[in-house]
């Protein structure tokens, strides 16, 4: 009977606390003043408008000052904003393909006869690599599937118009047990 007491007695407690301390905050930790900014852009701008009633700044019962209106600065000329060149998306700079053995090559090769045309040969080679360690260690054609479509749709280059990732992937599988596993 203590126990049941001891456990009411403290959940009442925890209640009371947790109203009490719910009924004490006004969330008073907001800034009662706007600094003061210089503006950075041409176009001039005109401060918000303070709201005037208690309701409309959500603290009710508590009176607020209005915020000091911002100097404003002078207007200036008008002038377009800088922007960068875009950097062109179908670019893709040549691959470094001095280091590559026969068999790197004929996969490559390979890829690009069935069109798919990977970004770099590093990342082809990368995903011919894993299907060979996956057929080597015996995982399941789902797992490999799953993991190289990943590879192949990550590649900046592969593009979903031109064929499903789900094609993409089995041509990257087939085309390594074939041309690369051996």
């Amino acid at each position: 009977m203590h126990r049941t007491r001891g456990k009411v007695l403290g959940v009442a407690v925890a209640i009371a606390a947790t109203g009490l301390l719910a009924a004490c905050g006004d969330n008073d930790s907001t800034a009662t003043s706007t600094p003061t900014l210089a503006p950075t852009t041409t176009a001039t701008s005109r401060p918000a408008a303070a709201p005037t009633s208690p309701a409309e700044t959500g603290h009710e019962g508590h009176e607020s000052t209005p915020a000091p209106a911002p100097e404003q600065a002078p207007p200036a000329e008008t002038a377009a904003p800088e922007r960068p060149q875009p950097v062109p998306t179908n670019q893709v700079p040549p691959a470094d393909t001095s280091n590559l053995t026969e068999k790197d090559r004929k996969f490559l090769d390979a890829l690009k006869a069935q069109g798919v045309n990977p970004s770099s040969p590093d990342i082809a080679l990368s995903i011919g690599s894993y299907v060979c360690q996956g057929v080597a260690a015996g995982a399941s054609e789902a797992d490999l599937t799953t993991f190289v479509n990943a590879m192949a749709g990550s590649d900046p280059s592969f593009d979903p118009a031109k064929m499903p990732v789900e094609q993409a992937g089995q041509i990257y599988i087939q085309t390594a047990k074939q041309n690369y596993c051996q």
